[in-house]
């Protein structure tokens, strides 16, 4: 699927598990949330182990905004994006990376924000599965919050439904829809359950999607949410969606946190080492551990995020 080329892409992170309001790395590209507004000191912003994101678009004289994913609690991103002025009633369409409630905590009080009744969400329908829930023993399960159909109408948007890939923005962004999983060593969550009636399923988390973009001259800028279906087969499935071979950034989460994940971080640097992104940036559900061992292996190619950063990357 052909998408646009653009001349400019900003992803400011309304949620991010990480922040330091002393960072002092700002530059063309970073730009951290700092502690003094108009020469007054603010609260910090709020990190939740959650991800939400505002993405701008520009190509030419014309800008377009988007959100990606709400956060974990009711409250955390909506405060951020108050704390850092985003100017919430620009944004023209949002869209989930899938139904977990570190990712739609935040929903209602986010479209809120935006104040657009009968504003798009795109949204993978596996995201409405339900009950779902992480299965520690046979004696103990942990329920996630149910994302509901109801819910989406009530707040006022108007639902698209796609397993496929669904163009946002007018092409500028590339909903990617269900992702194949072909690599042989990314293999999701193994504790991951739902119930259909009163039978126990595996959940494959099916759903689990990402963005991507196309920034002129240097490829595609691909955005994730967990990557639950694997940063690698994600990315993959990103060229052969947009037919753009050349990779600029990854960003997003990981999910390469704890004992389970942890064995495959190196094979998965291998393999990012060959898709030879600029920037790599991961987020949330990456992993402390995991995160530090992405920045030794490729120093060059990684930033660090955190709540209220915004990047800029540009053609």
């Amino acid at each position: 699927m052909i998408i646009n080329e653009l001349d400019r892409v900003e992803i400011l992170t309304l949620q991010d598990n990480y922040i330091d309001m002393t960072a002092m790395d700002n530059s063309a590209m970073i730009h951290r949330a700092g502690s003094r507004v108009k020469g007054q000191v603010r609260k910090s912003v709020l990190a939740e182990h959650g991800f939400s994101a505002v993405i701008r678009t520009t190509a030419g004289e014309r800008t377009r905004t988007m959100l990606f994913d709400f956060g974990f609690s009711e409250i955390g991103a909506a405060y951020n994006a108050k704390a850092l002025d985003v100017p919430m009633g620009e944004i023209e369409a949002i869209a989930l990376s899938h139904g977990h409630s570190d990712h739609m905590g935040g929903f209602r009080e986010l479209v809120k924000l935006i104040g657009k009744p009968g504003i798009e969400l795109v949204v993978h329908p596996g995201a409405f599965k339900a009950p779902r829930y992480l299965k520690l023993d046979e004696e103990f399960k942990a329920y996630y919050p149910r994302f509901t159909r109801e819910i989406t109408k009530a707040a006022g948007t108007r639902v698209v439904e796609a397993k496929e890939p669904w163009p946002l923005l007018g092409g500028d962004v590339l909903f990617l829809g269900e992702i194949p999983r072909r690599t042989e060593f990314e293999k999701g969550m193994p504790n991951a359950f739902f119930e259909e009636g009163v039978v126990e399923k595996k959940d494959d988390i099916e759903d689990d999607t990402s963005l991507c973009m196309n920034l002129k001259g240097k490829g595609l800028i691909v955005l994730s949410g967990c990557a639950h279906s694997g940063i690698v087969n994600t990315v993959r499935y990103a060229r052969e969606a947009t037919g753009v071979e050349a990779v600029h950034v990854i960003m997003g989460g990981f999910h390469l946190n704890g004992p389970v994940f942890e064995p495959i971080v190196g094979r998965t640097i291998e393999e990012l080492r060959k898709i030879n992104p600029r920037y790599i940036v991961p987020t949330h559900c990456t992993g402390r551990k995991s995160i530090q061992q992405i920045e030794a292996s490729l120093p060059e190619s990684f930033i660090l995020n955190m709540a209220g950063t915004r990047l800029t990357f540009a053609a």
